[in-house]
């Protein structure tokens, strides 16, 4: 039986110095944050967007399966 590990996804914590996604705002910034957890191994299993103006905010969970 697979067994998972999972990560909560949260645009307001994600570091500013790793260069990752500071303040999401535009669509690719965001596409390319969850292509990096793609090559990661992550898949998102649930995720919440919401767009107030020019700011776009998300809260998600991913998984993947765990090693071992």
């Amino acid at each position: 039986m697979t067994q998972w590990e999972y990560k909560l996804l949260d645009s307001r914590a994600v570091p500013e110095q790793k260069g990752l996604l500071p303040k999401p705002k535009a669509i690719r910034d965001i596409e390319e944050y969850f292509n990096r957890l793609g090559e990661e191994g992550w898949e998102i299993v649930n995720l919440d967007f919401k767009e107030l103006g020019a700011h776009r905010e998300f809260i998600g969970v991913a998984k993947r399966p765990k090693d071992g």
